[in-house]
């Protein structure tokens, strides 16, 4: 609940803005530009303001999204928000800009999801310990006698903003979100956030699929369900479950067929989490700078949009052994038991020799180094795999309890079983020829055909099927997964897509490489 005090500093704000000549703000009542004594404010948040409300990049944006940018700008800050260059020439005149198009973007905060020991202060835990990660400009969250923690006096805050490319060159790509060969930026902006010293640590963010009911199709030769669908005998046992959320294709899947529970400030670890299967695509490591604000820019397309192994969860610590089961993984004693290092596909498919695919110091693996003219230089080391295959692997374990292993009900082994099986199928019948459990640059690119297909398009989920974002507070533990996976334990922000349909300009200037 927002408190009076809250909505008395929002709105003492927006008069100061009026009182300068800043055109009015209809700031949320989390977004607060000053800091609360005896922290400074920023003394040029005037023209900071102004500036990014008329900066070429950001006056054409939704207001929501325009607004929370100009917060941003007001606060205390290193930088201000990031310029979005466009990265591309107008058809028939290459020398000319072609402005980026916003199509979706983020507004984050530090709501909806179970406090934690980065987010709040907890009697008899932390309540004397400096809060090192929303703590910053004196907003350390306040502890009433007897009670849990209460909001954050100067709250996080952030925007994540998606823009398509109209690249013409080296050949004229699609600009359409939903084409896989759409190529993409993202810009993360974030307030709030303090700078990380210690272990290696960092900020990631992650773009979050949660996993929808597959159509029923007919099945392959061997049983097995068709790519991206489900059989007539998986419908009819994920329909028995819960109040049958699960009957309707293209609902949100639900663990135990109830309605989506998504995660909220409500949960308690472990016993009361989320039901519905989040696919979790890195926006890369990010810091902070002095002032606590931190940014972030990620290209997103065919060649980035990949997914962490995930045979990693189970040892991550918020995995479930079994469906129905609250995480265990810190009693049995899996918790970074096992590495993703040398590369393959799990416990239960290949496992390579490090000598082989491991990082070699005479040849570091390079994931980037995806395109070649010449096949035999481009990376073969892939950890992760694209995320429509990471798609196919839940399906496999969560979706099809009579097509693929009708009689193991153990999470663990289903995983490991489908990850195996779903890598093999696309490595078999792929360019590429050596069979080592690892999907390479030329195997995973989407114009290779693999498993009856002329290319790879399907194993590649659109950006607009990216319905959620959360940054986490990450430790190098040498898992790629999101700590504590799939629980929210190590969550600091998050927030819900917003569809911009028509798109608008979203882009000022020209980047240096049209790459």
């Amino acid at each position: 609940m927002t408190t009076p005090k809250i909505i008395k500093k929002a709105v003492k704000s927006i008069i100061a803005s009026i009182l300068i000549g800043l055109p009015q703000i209809p700031y949320a009542a989390g977004d607060i530009v000053d800091p609360p004594n005896p922290c400074h404010p920023n003394l040029t948040k005037a023209t900071d303001g102004a500036t990014v409300m008329k900066r070429g990049d950001i006056k054409s944006l939704p207001d929501p999204l325009k607004n929370r940018l100009v917060a941003i700008a007001q606060r205390p800050h290193s930088i201000l928000p990031v310029q979005a260059y466009a990265e591309a020439g107008q058809p028939g005149n290459p020398d000319k800009d072609n402005p980026s198009q916003l199509f979706q973007y983020y507004l984050l905060n530090g709501q909806g999801f179970e406090p934690n020991v980065f987010t709040a202060q907890f009697p008899g835990i932390n309540e004397t310990a400096q809060l090192t990660v929303t703590g910053a400009d004196c907003g350390l969250t306040q502890l009433s006698p007897g009670q849990g923690p209460v909001p954050n006096q100067f709250p996080p805050i952030g925007a994540v903003r998606l823009v398509v490319e109209p690249k013409i060159l080296p050949k004229v790509l699609p600009t359409d979100p939903n084409d896989p060969g759409a190529f993409i930026d993202i810009f993360t902006d974030i307030s709030g956030l303090f700078v990380i010293n210690n272990e290696s640590g960092w900020y990631e963010g992650w773009m979050i699929h949660d996993l929808r009911v597959a159509g029923v199709a007919q099945p392959r030769p061997d049983g097995h369900a068709q790519f991206g669908k489900i059989t007539k005998g998986d419908a009819e046992i994920l329909v028995r479950a819960g109040t049958q959320n699960n009957k309707t294709p293209g609902n949100v899947f639900t663990t135990d067929g109830n309605p989506p529970h998504f995660p909220k400030e409500s949960d308690r670890f472990p016993g009361k989490q989320t039901n519905v299967v989040p696919i979790q695509l890195s926006m890369g490591a990010y810091n902070a700078f002095q002032q606590s604000d931190a940014h972030n820019y990620w290209e997103f397309n065919y060649t980035t949009n990949w997914i962490h192994p995930l045979y990693e969860l189970p040892f991550t610590g918020g995995f479930p052994d079994n469906f129905g089961k609250a995480p265990d993984t810190l009693k049995d004693g899996e918790i970074g038991k096992l590495q993703s290092i040398v590369p393959g596909s799990g416990p239960r498919g290949i496992q390579n020799e490090p000598q082989d695919v491991g990082d070699n110091p005479n040849l570091p693996r390079d994931p980037d180094k995806f395109d070649a003219d010449i096949g035999a230089q481009r990376e073969f080391r892939q950890r992760f795999i694209p995320s429509g295959l990471a798609r196919e692997v839940f399906l496999d374990v969560y979706e099809r309890p009579a097509s693929f292993e009708p009689h193991v009900r153990n999470l663990e082994k289903r995983l490991f079983d489908a990850y195996a099986a779903e890598v093999d199928r696309v490595e078999r019948t792929a360019s590429g020829g050596v069979i080592d459990g690892i999907i390479s640059a030329a195997e995973g690119d989407i114009d290779t055909g693999s498993d009856g297909f002329n290319d790879n398009a399907r194993l590649f989920l659109p950006a607009p099927t990216f319905n959620r974002f959360a940054v986490t507070r990450e430790i190098n533990d040498g898992l790629l997964a999101p700590r504590f996976a799939p629980s929210q334990r190590a969550w600091v922000l998050t927030g819900s897509l917003v569809k911009v349909d028509p798109v608008v300009p979203a882009s000022s200037g020209r980047d240096s490489d049209d790459r």
